[in-house]
């Protein structure tokens, strides 16, 4: 994105809620942060955030025992359709706390650091509004999206006509990554972290990820 500095500049003076002022300056942490959000649908200006999941990375290292995991108490009904996918109904969040309350708890957990995620664009999205309502700010961290990584290691020297399929399914499977029951906050975290370190691993060894056609040929 050409305008995050400025972006952070104007954030920082506009801010609202000193609260979050933790997010802002230069990491030096050596860490990133694997979340992950599940909500009452697909519109972020629209649906709410009802659980998130947030794993620290560490050397190659996902450190599950420093995690940050909290149910979130929505303002609306959740929807039949939205329960089907997460198994999250009202009665199970009914004693969750609001969003008010988990959002200053889980900005100060990630602080600096990196985000790593799949489909973070999304997770940011609704993380964001948020943070404009609350403080005036959009999430300042960088973000590392584990299907472009994947994508440059399978598909950067793919000739024109592959078939390109980043589904979070094909990656997991491509990678070997543990089949985790997914929509639930922790184990897309969880499986995300793993992706990320394999495949910051193969990027750092110049491993590349076979394709169908590569396996044709041998």
């Amino acid at each position: 994105m050409p305008f995050r500095p400025l972006v952070r500049l104007i954030d920082r003076l506009a801010m609202t809620d000193r609260r979050y002022a933790v997010l802002f300056g230069k990491d030096t942490s050596g860490e990133a942060v694997a979340i992950d959000c599940e909500t009452t649908g697909l519109d972020p200006w629209q649906d709410e955030i009802i659980a998130v999941a947030a794993i620290p990375i560490r050397d190659g290292r996902i450190l599950t025992s420093a995690r940050y995991e909290a149910l979130v108490r929505p303002t609306g009904p959740v929807a039949a359709t939205s329960i089907k996918i997460h198994q999250l109904r009202e009665m199970d969040l009914a004693a969750a706390r609001p969003i008010e309350e988990v959002l200053p708890e889980l900005m100060a957990f990630i602080g600096r650091r990196p985000l790593v995620g799949y489909y973070l664009e999304f997770d940011v999205a609704m993380l964001n509004r948020y943070l404009l309502s609350f403080a005036n700010i959009h999430v300042p961290n960088p973000q590392i999206e584990v299907s472009r990584l994947y994508y440059e290691r399978k598909f950067g020297d793919a000739p024109p006509g592959t078939e390109i399929d980043l589904r979070f399914a094909t990656i997991a499977k491509d990678l070997g990554i543990p089949d985790l029951p997914v929509h639930d906050a922790f184990n897309d975290a969880l499986a995300t972290a793993m992706m990320y370190v394999k495949l910051v691993d193969y990027r750092a060894r110049g491993i590349r990820i076979a394709r169908m056609r590569d396996y044709e040929a041998e």
